[in-house]
């Protein structure tokens, strides 16, 4: 597989740092191909005779096993840690576990470590390290031939140094060795544009009820309603028409892409376990097969390359593709964590943006409008200042049973219709009865009789 030209810029950008330095920091935006370009470097060393090993690093199995794919596809040899293989390659994690025969390797060899997703690692002392970071620190920094740290999304949200980072002083601005970001990879047609809809609602009345009269009141958004009332974002994310509403979103968007690539996929980022399988019911009540994939799955991993080379339409998923998973037929993804940070958001993102070929130029991600998730939609955007971003606000027809309206025959007509949520403050708990569902800290109840209004950022 022929290398991408920014692949190939940074390629040689590490080939020369490392002709003065051991270290060399890349920030490419997810989906571009990290991986890829660090097997390159590998490989060029390894021709050079400047290396003897090679030790990968990443946060998760999933990428690990990426890794290891792309790493033996390009130089070759496997990177399984056994005989005759170039090298090894591990969870952060398991660093701590390694054994002082392992460490020796970089005492008797030379070494190339290269760090996926780096940003998980802090610290540029002991103090301020994380566990992982420790390592790098005490292990690796000094004692590797040469380092090779990639992230996508490199900052924390502790705002802790990321390790082997370099920062300006004094403004403490992050220096990278290479930058690759979504604007360029979208005019180099390595990334597709990105398009994230914003679910709201701009009449939701909520009912209290506490004592003989109920107490009703109607806001205008989720965010309103987030912020004046006692109801938070996961009991949005647990009530089931909120989620059949959010999923209803992504079903029509992913149908009408594989009209032209049928074999894209769809993604959707649970809150925890029992939400996912909750989601999974949703989905298959609407008519589509998904595929579960969680910590407790049995198989999981092998679930995913399923996936991964075209099995099913849907996969839904807490935590396991949230980051460095490469699953390339992914166009739509339905954003319903409970997770709100920036960092993780992007990297959601990040799944759906790889692209495959000519007729996949599109990627889709739904949310609902909670303020912080909101601002960093409208982030994205700013990525790209010399991009025109279009925010359309447009009225969806609730699907019910008997009148159903695809979101090719929706328009912009300013229709009725509320969110209409009741929450019983009685002291006595209800049993749940709902399989699947998220544990709510409130007693409440919510029926959707509503139009939703969606903002749409568009990125050409």
């Amino acid at each position: 597989m022929s290398l991408r030209v920014w692949q190939k810029s940074c390629v040689s950008a590490a080939l020369q740092r490392y002709q003065c330095s051991p270290h060399f920091f890349c920030q490419a935006t997810p989906g571009s191909g990290k991986s890829r370009m660090a097997a390159e470097v590998a490989h060029r060393l390894l021709q050079a005779d400047l290396i003897d090993l090679v030790l990968c690093f990443a946060p998760s199995c999933q990428v690990v096993e990426g890794l290891k794919r792309t790493f033996t596809r390009v130089l070759g040899r496997p990177l399984d840690g056994r005989l005759g293989s170039l090298g090894v390659a591990s969870t952060y994690q398991a660093m701590g576990h390694h054994d002082a025969a392992f460490w020796q390797l970089l005492e008797n060899y030379r070494v190339l470590a290269v760090f996926d997703e780096i940003h998980h690692c802090a610290g540029h002392d002991p103090v301020l390290s994380n566990a992982w970071g420790q390592v790098i620190l005490q292990r690796l920094q000094d004692q590797a031939a040469f380092t090779l740290a990639l992230s996508g999304t490199p900052w924390r949200s502790d705002e802790k140094a990321i390790a082997l980072a370099r920062y300006s002083d004094p403004e403490g601005r992050l220096v990278c060795d290479f930058r690759y970001g979504l604007k360029e990879a979208i005019a180099d047609s390595v990334c597709r544009a990105p398009r994230i809809a914003i679910i709201d609602n701009s009449a939701i009345k909520l009912t209290e009820l506490s004592g003989e009269s109920p107490f009703v009141k109607l806001y205008t958004s989720v965010a309103q309603l987030l912020n004046e009332s006692s109801i938070n974002f996961e009991n949005l994310l647990a009530h089931q028409e909120v989620v059949d509403a959010v999923l209803n979103f992504g079903r029509s968007r992913l149908d009408e892409i594989r009209r032209k690539n049928p074999d894209a996929g769809g993604l959707v980022v649970a809150t925890n376990i029992r939400h996912a399988h909750q989601v999974a019911a949703a989905l298959r009540r609407q008519g589509d097969e998904c595929l579960v994939v969680t910590t407790q799955t049995p198989g999981a991993q092998q679930a995913i390359n399923d996936f991964r080379e075209g099995l099913g339409k849907w996969i839904v998923a807490v935590g396991m593709i949230s980051e460095g998973t490469d699953i390339p037929r992914l166009q739509v993804c339905c954003y319903l964590s409970r997770v709100r940070t920036e960092l993780h958001f992007r990297q959601v993102l990040g799944r759906v943006l790889r692209r495959t070929g000519h007729e996949d130029r599109e990627a889709w991600l739904y949310v609902i409008a909670e303020p912080s998730l909101l601002q960093f939609s409208r982030r994205v955007a700013e990525d790209l200042p010399d991009d025109l971003a279009v925010l359309d606000y447009i009225q969806f027809t609730h699907t019910t049973h008997d009148n159903q309206t695809s979101t090719n025959e929706i328009n912009d007509k300013n229709l009725g219709g509320s969110l209409e949520i009741q929450l019983d403050r009685s002291p006595m708990r209800v049993e749940e009865n709902t399989e699947g569902a998220v544990a709510e800290d409130k007693l409440s109840h919510m029926e959707l009789s509503s139009r939703f209004r969606t903002e749409i950022l568009s990125i050409y």
